[in-house]
């Protein structure tokens, strides 16, 4: 019997949509990857910052709430 510590993906496909948008607080570009079917976001700097500490972000994010700059394929 396997183990794995992931957990299995129904037909082993993630839908990933991946969009631009801008933190008008931290005056910061983001590219970011949502994975719709567990309603959350990764965000990564597009210029990272000089600190590594938390600049890879990952939230519980609902896509059709915000309004984005682009998204591309």
């Amino acid at each position: 019997m396997a183990m794995s510590l992931l957990p299995t993906v129904k037909n082993n496909q993630i839908t990933v949509q991946k969009f631009i948008d801008w933190d008008k607080f931290e005056n910061v570009f983001y590219n970011n990857f949502y994975l719709d079917k567990y309603k959350i976001v990764i965000k990564m700097p597009l210029v990272p910052k000089k600190e590594l500490k938390d600049q890879i972000k990952i939230k519980k994010f609902n896509l059709e709430k915000y309004t984005f700059l682009i998204s591309y394929d």
